[in-house]
């Protein structure tokens, strides 16, 4: 076995506001891989600048040695290929997709934008009162008896499952009240070790 002695790690920046949001499944992985990198927050009020400069006018994005990518989902696909954490094989893999975007389809449709309160509060209201039921159902028939989403270590599907429910917990409390196997995913991720640090020592923030 061959090891190359003058590879050097790349230069990590993420660049995202001070919330979790979209950005916090980077830096779960970056925590879980034990990856140096600069969790660049900005604030709301210098966006509208640094928006122009960006590819998409979007973030996250995340800089490597000065290269811009951009979507979350795309750069943490980007980061665990060759780990376990994208599953152990190709078709282990297909799951891991699809449950991450299971939950990034639901995700995405809550109105995070909306200006109009009464508008935003009415939409929330309904998703997480007529749909994410359905989906909590489907997502516990699909974990059943095991202890991790897809085969038998954690994956990335595992912590976007506990950051987005962490997200649905907050805005309607009692979300998981009859779903103990889901609550019990979310309590192995937590207790991780490195996933743990970084919740511990995280900035406290609502999203």
């Amino acid at each position: 076995m061959s090891c190359d002695l003058n590879y050097i790690m790349p230069n990590y920046k993420l660049v995202y506001f001070n919330m979790r949001g979209r950005a916090e499944i980077i830096r779960y992985i970056f925590a879980y891989l034990d990856i140096k990198y600069e969790d660049h927050r900005i604030e709301q009020a210098d966006w509208p600048e640094i928006k122009s400069t960006l590819p998409f006018g979007k973030i996250p994005i995340l800089e490597i040695d000065g290269l811009k990518l951009h979507q979350s989902l795309a750069i943490a696909r980007y980061l665990t290929k060759n780990t376990d954490l994208a599953g152990k094989t190709e078709l282990e893999q297909c799951q891991v997709d699809a449950i991450v975007d299971t939950l990034d389809d639901f995700m995405s449709r809550f109105p995070w934008a909306e200006k109009k309160q009464d508008i935003k509060k009415q939409m929330f209201n309904e998703l997480l009162t007529y749909d994410a039921p359905q989906l909590l159902q489907d997502l516990e028939a699909y974990l059943g008896e095991r202890e991790w989403f897809i085969g038998n270590s954690v994956t990335w599907a595992d912590f976007y499952w506990e950051i987005c429910s962490t997200t649905l917990l907050f805005l309607k409390p009692d979300l998981l009240d009859i779903h103990c196997r889901l609550e019990m995913l979310r309590k192995k991720v937590q207790a991780i070790p490195a996933i743990a640090d970084w919740i511990q020592r995280r900035p406290q923030t609502k999203l």
